[in-house]
């Protein structure tokens, strides 16, 4: 039932958001004043969620995958009193908003900033603002519930039932990501996903009749989901039925559909006006009058509404959160194991003796792909991390990213403790899931063609952004692809990823960087990894005669050095062209020419390096480099300077086998060398 109170409360969220966009003279009201009765009554009657410990393992989640509406969150945060919690999962003793975050909306510093941004904010469980990348994510979420339900429920502790909310616009259901992830999501039958779409038929453009009028009930009911729908926002016990009819679903997602009016109660109400920008002076005072609320108070909060939340939402989720704490310590005393494996994921803590018994590669000139190894050194990992899980968006044979040992399992439906995912041919939704999947403490990795990261490249930025420890594996690093062709062949994704802060990119020369690479990925706490990968077979390389491959730890170091130690030219490279520059450091050496060759498997990590070392490897004094790397020469520059010299892409690849493909573009011993020696000829002719 609906009393005056709620009512009330749903108008101050209202306010709340009208002003503080107003007083930012920036932002969206239109769909917190639309959608505010919808998560009034989720927070206040359903949400499982304790304000004074927003990070508790088994909360259930709330997703504003429509991020542009972050006033509706930031509103919801302020009400219910959530608290701060610092870097370290440390519940501090301030408010996660104050009003004065609300009052300096979207301006720097303020905890209210213009969309979610995870951890900035204290509740936020996800950055959102391109649309679509909250619902995928929230499906990663939901999978990761599930997975810790079936992995470490017990006959009487039931530790990990949470239910995810995700909150979407027309916009979020137009995007293709969000078509993929509702499709693995009713594959997966995943019963504990709802999401609720505010359908208020108005974009930026204008109302949705110009570009989107399929029936999308119908498109979610084709996917497998069950879909009620809300006929009016305002109508409360409508809203809350359909909760209840998503809690009573065992068998599959929930869409809630809701139709709403954008800017309710303003003068712009159902008009594109109300989408993104204030709604001026004027229009603010005109919609309080409508809604009862005082028009000339700014940011007003009566005490009953602050008590109506600590009576519902806080006293519920507190119960919620006690009897849950307790029925941990009684799990523990009868799951240590269990328990000190739960207590280390949520500290995103690796087991003890996590990188026992990983492979050893010796010498061989011939070799395995990359990817081959990979393949190897993650199982290993997975036996002892039981917490690393993932898949492949239809690849997983060509990636090897298949999980092999006994009792890994597939995630299917009837088994959710499967350790093997099958994200489908859904780059893009396997990385927004992978990302939801971090953000229940898991570790996940997913994987496909480096060609094919650019499909999932908005997710690989929002890991990247909110620092989870992902693992993007890519592999077909090249045109090594061959016959495939240019399609098939990614020259200039290697600098794209690059290009992203926070993410680290590695390119290993052979399996013994493999194995070094994943040792230093496991470990990863707050940084998402992207690994690329070889399909053709390189070189392992003799380390007795050979710098250690645990340089990878520090992103490049010197493989092998001028017999002096004072070379006159350096060759740089990553990956398979390692090799290639050793091959031509021979070639070099035969005519007296004393050449470096330094591998760079991760460019980001050496440029963290001290000053000193980075010269150690790069003395300034030698300025003859050749940089070596079958993709676009973008970004080497700083590493071979004004007068090194590049072998690289500058153009797309072709079709043909690998040996041809080589020697067109000019990644052989022979060219490397002779452009090494066109350096040292111009710098003699340079000097004095």
């Amino acid at each position: 039932m609906t009393d005056d109170l709620d009512t009330l409360s749903v108008n101050t969220i209202r306010g709340l958001c009208m002003d503080a966009v107003q007083r930012a003279e920036s932002g969206h009201p239109g769909t917190p004043m639309g959608m505010a009765p919808v998560a009034y009554t989720l927070w206040q009657r359903f949400l499982r969620y304790d304000p004074r410990d927003p990070i508790w393992p088994n909360r259930d989640r709330f997703v504003l995958s429509e991020g542009h509406a972050s006033t509706l969150l930031w509103s919801l945060l302020y009400l219910a009193g959530v608290h701060a919690v610092d870097p370290d999962y440390e519940v501090l003793g301030r408010p996660a908003v104050t009003t004065e975050d609300l009052e300096s909306f979207r301006q720097l510093g303020s905890r209210c900033p213009g969309h979610p941004e995870y951890r900035w904010t204290s509740g936020v469980e996800t950055t959102t603002g391109p649309l679509g990348q909250g619902v995928a994510t929230s499906v990663g979420m939901a999978l990761g519930g599930r997975w810790l339900g079936a992995a470490y429920n017990r006959e009487d502790f039931t530790l990990f039932d949470f239910d995810v909310y995700a909150l979407a616009g027309d916009g979020c259901m137009m995007e293709g990501i969000s078509s993929e992830a509702a499709s693995f999501a009713g594959h997966q039958r995943l019963s504990n996903l709802c999401w609720i779409y505010d359908s208020n038929r108005v974009t930026i453009e204008g109302h949705t009749d110009i570009t989107f009028t399929e029936d999308v009930a119908a498109r979610f009911l084709a996917y497998g989901w069950n879909v009620t729908t809300v006929a009016d926002a305002n109508d409360l016990d409508a809203v809350t039925r359909a909760f209840h009819d998503f809690r009573a679903e065992t068998e599959r997602p929930t869409l809630v559909l809701v139709h709403s009016h954008i800017g309710y109660g303003s003068p712009v109400e159902d008009s594109p006006k109300a989408h993104g920008s204030p709604l001026g002076p004027d229009g603010v005072r005109a919609a309080k009058r409508f809604l009862g609320l005082p028009e000339d108070e700014e940011f007003r909060v009566p005490d009953a509404v602050r008590e109506r939340f600590a009576q519902g939402i806080g006293t519920r989720g507190a119960e919620l959160r006690a009897a849950w704490e307790k029925r941990f310590e009684d799990y523990r005393a009868a799951w240590p194991a269990e328990a000190d494996e739960l207590e280390r994921i949520q500290r995103r803590e690796l087991p003890d003796g996590w990188d026992r018994a990983l492979p050893e590669f010796p010498p061989d000139p011939k070799g395995l792909a990359t990817r081959d190894s990979s393949g190897r050194v993650l199982n290993a990992l997975a036996r002892n991390i039981p917490w690393l899980l993932g898949g492949s968006a239809d690849l997983a044979p060509s990636t090897k990213t298949r999980l092999t040992f006994d009792g890994a399992g597939d995630q299917e439906p009837d088994e959710p403790g499967g350790r093997n995912l099958h994200f489908g041919v859904r780059e893009h939704a396997a990385a927004a899931i992978s990302n939801g999947m971090a953000l229940t403490k898991l570790r996940p990795y997913w994987s496909g063609f480096l060609i094919f990261s650019d499909y999932a490249k908005g997710a690989v930025r929002l890991s990247a952004l909110m620092e989870l420890p992902v693992v993007h594996i890519f592999t077909h690093d090249s045109i090594g692809v061959g016959e495939d062709g240019p399609t098939h062949q990614p020259v200039e994704q290697l600098a794209g990823l690059r290009a992203m802060p926070g993410l680290l990119v590695f390119r290993p020369a052979d399996a013994g960087e493999v194995t070094e690479t994943w040792r230093y990925v496991a470990a990863l706490r707050h940084e998402p990894a992207a690994l690329v990968l070889s399909r053709q077979a390189l070189p392992t390389l003799d380390r007795t005669r050979l710098g250690s491959a645990s340089g990878v730890a520090r992103g490049a170091y010197v493989l092998a050095d001028a017999p002096s130690g004072e070379p006159q030219v350096i060759l740089l490279a990553t990956g398979s062209e390692v090799s290639l520059a050793l091959a031509a450091r021979e070639e070099l050496a035969g005519e007296g020419i004393g050449a470096r060759v330094v591998s760079m498997p991760c460019w980001e990590l050496f440029d963290r390096q001290p000053q000193a070392y980075r010269d150690e490897v790069l003395p300034p004094s030698v300025t003859a480099r050749v940089g070596v790397e079958q993709a676009s020469t973008f970004g080497w520059d700083r590493y071979v300077g004004d007068r090194g010299a590049l072998v690289g892409m500058h153009t797309f690849g072709a079709s043909a086998p690998l040996k041809q493909l080589l020697g067109k573009f000019g990644f052989t011993p022979q060219r490397v060398a002779e452009t090494a020696r066109g350096l040292l000829a111009a710098g003699r002719e340079a000097a004095p």
